[in-house]
């Protein structure tokens, strides 16, 4: 594992050069859906501090054993961020109010509203990506890039949310060139919305994963989410 994160370092470093951009504008978020906490335990001992998980459920013992596992070792104080990139139901809003630091997959303006309900019964802004389906397949979760304006209208308005960009999946191809005008359109997306919504903060881009996250980076992520070019094959 070892090995394979510094590959992967070296080339996300390699790509934001080709970019002209810094490598610490890029942050990597291991994926670590379908592993158990001894990986987390050794990804973080490795250098990691970004994880990123895709169900509320399988996170929350998860989230519970790393926790505990930190105090044990005596490193409570350094821990990590955890991410939730996961198409996530409305009902599990509440679950995730607490654990996360950023939650990726706001895809709707019913989960949204929700999201703001829970977080401020906890007096907590909570960070959020719009998910946008640029791609338009029926398969993804997402915004339409044709109506998000309208959602995000409404979004921005809510007191305990904080709007800091947008995410999208880019379609499973053979050549990850064949990525790039997605990734291209989710950053002049953001752009236009940033431009007609000053209250958005647009920071980041969360786009690119194992197969494509290089040139995701040319084209602006500011998040990656990677996690077979780290850990092997998931488990199952």
């Amino acid at each position: 594992m070892k090995d394979n994160l510094a590959r992967v370092q070296e080339r996300i470093a390699a790509a934001a050069r080709r970019a002209g951009r810094a490598p610490a504008g890029v942050t990597l978020v291991a994926v670590t859906k379908t592993h158990p906490p001894e990986v987390v335990e050794a990804a973080y001992l490795a250098g990691l501090r970004h994880f990123g998980e895709n169900r509320v459920e399988e996170a929350a013992p998860k989230i519970e054993a790393v926790a505990a596992w930190l105090v044990g070792q005596k490193l409570e104080a350094d821990p990590p961020a955890w991410h939730m990139i996961g198409h996530m139901q409305s009902r599990k809003a509440e679950d995730a109010v607490g654990p996360y630091a950023l939650i990726h997959s706001v895809d709707s303006l019913k989960l949204a509203r929700r999201l703001d309900r829970f977080a401020s019964e906890t007096g907590r802004r909570l960070p959020i990506l719009l998910e946008i389906n640029v791609s338009g397949e029926a398969s993804k979760y997402g915004f339409t890039p044709a109506e998000v304006a309208a959602a995000l209208a409404e979004i921005v308005a809510l007191p305990s949310l904080h709007v800091q960009g947008l995410m999208t999946m880019a379609p499973i191809v053979a050549d990850p060139e064949e990525t790039r005008p997605v990734f291209r359109a989710l950053r002049a997306l953001r752009d236009d919305l940033a431009r007609r919504f000053p209250q958005m903060d647009g920071r980041h881009l969360s786009m690119g994963m194992t197969d494509d996250f290089e040139v995701a980076i040319e084209e602006g992520a500011t998040i990656v989410r990677v996690g077979r070019a780290i850990f092997g094959e998931r488990r199952i």
